[in-house]
């Protein structure tokens, strides 16, 4: 039976620690669970916050209505042909523990989206992507409820319009669904991607001829690990900045003006560049203030030492402003912030 608590803290339920409580709170491990919590708060004409891992949200302040832990679980193979394999996980799958599932299965190609945080309803919200690929790479469909309706859709990579950390779910599909499971495509045949310049030059120090998926998910895990602090001791939501996409006009243009300047060509002509070389040149790596600060290895991550989320979203603003201060370049937050 669905249980409907009062006044929660979501300390534990966010990854930068940040305090904020429910003002009521439950957690559903099911799809009837869910349409019995969204009937409570359209009873009580409550809103209703959906909340997953808590990795790449900034809380900063209290969630009124009610909050909604997705918490359904799942992981099954749906078919076979020839290499294929179309695996159905449910949203409240823990992302990685996905990742290393699959390759235990011998169903490949999430292996350079290791460890990225989170659980699996959230990653079609954010088009998840690290070391070359994209959650769309993969992705065939899933499945949703409609909050105000409680009718359930399905919707393909189409539906879902996929872009660069972006989708349909924070545009105009923003707020209206809660993703319950995803269809992925997978395959039997090892196809590594290995094209992402810092995998390649990690993948060339092991000297091995011919890797397997799980030694390029190990690989990757050590390489984040490198870089990114483990919320468990460090708070942070991961990547805070998106890396910007610009012109090949504008891109050269900075390159003129900044030979060292860091950037990734596009498929569609486009240059990306390092938002976390952008920050660190401006003087803003390992800077600590108010008890929030960037990570001493990797400035592009905010972290937080028992600031608030008001210093933290302060200085995320003196970031943005210092960046398009010295390269004309504007950053975007990547989390979503509950203001």
């Amino acid at each position: 039976m669905l249980k409907i608590e009062q006044q929660v803290s979501l300390q534990p339920f966010n990854t930068l620690a940040l305090s904020s409580f429910a003002e009521n709170f439950c957690r559903v491990g099911s799809e009837n669970e869910l349409r019995e919590a969204l009937a409570w708060a359209h009873q009580h004409r409550l809103p209703v916050t959906l909340l997953g891992g808590g990795s790449n949200v900034v809380l900063a302040r209290d969630l009124s209505g009610l909050v909604v832990h997705m918490a359904i679980p799942g992981i099954e193979l749906m078919s076979e042909d020839q290499d294929r394999r179309v695996v159905r996980v449910g949203a409240g799958e823990n992302w990685h523990q996905l990742v290393l599932n699959t390759i235990s299965q011998g169903w490949f190609g999430l292996e350079n989206l290791s460890l990225i945080p989170g659980l699996v309803g959230a990653a079609p919200i954010q088009n998840i992507g690290a070391y070359g690929i994209e959650l769309s790479q993969r992705f065939l469909s899933l499945e949703a409820i409609h909050l105000a309706t409680g009718e359930q859709v399905v919707m393909d990579a189409s539906d879902c319009q996929f872009g660069y950390r972006d989708s349909v779910f924070k545009h105009s599909g923003r707020d209206l669904y809660a993703i319950t499971a995803i269809t992925l495509a997978l395959s039997s045949k090892m196809e590594l991607c290995l094209e992402y310049p810092a995998l390649q030059k990690a993948v060339e120090r092991i000297g091995a001829s011919e890797l397997t998926p799980k030694q390029v998910s190990d690989v990757v895990c050590a390489v984040r690990r490198s870089k990114l602090p483990d919320p468990k001791d460090t708070p942070n939501a991961g990547s805070f900045f998106k890396n910007p996409v610009i012109s090949a006009e504008r891109a050269e243009y900075l390159h003129q003006q900044h030979p060292d300047l860091v950037t990734y060509h596009q498929a569609d002509g486009r240059e990306k560049l390092a938002a976390g070389w952008l920050v660190e040149q401006t003087g803003w790596k390992g800077v600590m203030q108010q008890g929030v600060g960037t990570y001493q290895d990797q400035s592009i991550v905010l972290v937080n030492c028992g600031g608030t989320a008001t210093a933290l979203l302060e200085l995320a603003s003196d970031i943005q402003a210092s960046v398009a201060s010295k390269f004309g370049i504007s950053l975007e937050i990547e989390p979503r912030v509950y203001r």
